[in-house]
């Protein structure tokens, strides 16, 4: 028995090697690949430049970064208020019976290849924008982009996407509460509504946070649906409605016709993602430590 379960272990502890491996040769490459042109052009040219022509020699990402930015948080604006109301709905509200066909609903979601939702966007969400948000939007500024594809337009689609992954870690989240909160809040007299609002979900916030920290890696990290529908346009967006172009976007749409020093260029777009992505995550693991004090 002891044999076994040292195999067992030993078994695990290669998995775990073998993972951490991969990830460091990928960074690695990544950072060997791109560091060439962050060296010649220089970080701060490459970061805060404005223009991106790599066929000129122009390196400048920040475009690119705002594009991200924006398309991000407009779908976590959009899915979490959704997401968490959902998992509410499922978690305190719904029968059975019925949630389980709400469950399986939004699993299936999750199970959506992202190119499908490239597709839904284009024949959908931004013909949608183009004949209802536009003309609103020209009252106020006559010169508002009309082609539909914008960072609305992907932040919308990204909004869907990262629905199952609020919904069902969220649900699991206020489900762990313990009945005795929910007993104790009615016993006092508060109301089913009161007793959701102020003491079920601020005891689940940890695990609601941990389930808004993965979406906004999901978020941040697609590539496919966010290329069909945002313009892909390099330039700095100066509202929702304009065309953008995202980090991911880019590095899809160019990597197979770049030529070597273009290529370069293209994996220090990666390495800024990188970077962008493990700030973001730190943040936010802070501050779901802090919540996790709290709420202890």
């Amino acid at each position: 028995m002891k044999t076994r379960e040292k195999i067992i272990e030993k078994l695990i502890l290669i998995c775990a090697g073998v993972s951490i491996a991969a990830v460091a040769l990928i960074t690695i490459f990544i950072f060997s690949s791109g560091i060439p042109v962050l060296k010649d052009y220089g970080i701060l040219n490459f970061i805060l430049g404005k223009n991106w022509s790599p066929t000129s020699g122009a390196y400048g990402i920040l475009p690119l970064i705002l594009g991200t930015l924006g398309v991000t948080l407009g779908a976590l604006i959009i899915g979490i208020p959704t997401g968490v109301g959902c998992a509410v709905f499922l978690a305190e509200m719904v029968k059975e019976r019925p949630g389980k066909i709400f469950r399986s609903a939004i699993e299936l979601l999750a199970g959506i290849p992202s190119v499908v939702y490239g597709f839904f966007g284009l024949a959908v969400i931004v013909p949608a924008i183009r004949q209802y948000l536009v003309p609103l939007a020209q009252k106020i500024d006559p010169d508002v982009s009309t082609s539909g594809f914008s960072i609305t337009a992907g932040a919308v689609i990204l909004a869907i996407m990262i629905l199952p992954t609020i919904v069902s870690l969220s649900e699991n989240a206020i489900k762990a509460v313990p009945p005795e909160f929910r007993e104790a809040s009615l016993a006092l007299g508060a109301d089913k509504r009161e007793t959701i609002t102020k003491v079920i979900v601020p005891a689940a916030k940890s695990g609601i946070f941990s389930s808004i920290i993965l979406a906004m890696g999901r978020a941040i990290g697609e590539t496919m649906a966010v290329l069909l529908i945002t313009g892909n346009v390099p330039r700095i967006p100066g509202g929702p409605l304009d065309s953008a172009a995202t980090l991911t976007g880019t590095i899809a749409m160019e990597m197979s016709y770049a030529a070597p020093r273009h290529q370069s260029a293209l994996f220090a777009v990666g390495i800024i993602l990188f970077v962008i992505i493990v700030i973001l995550n730190s943040i936010a693991q802070a501050i779901m430590k802090k919540l996790g004090g709290i709420a202890g």
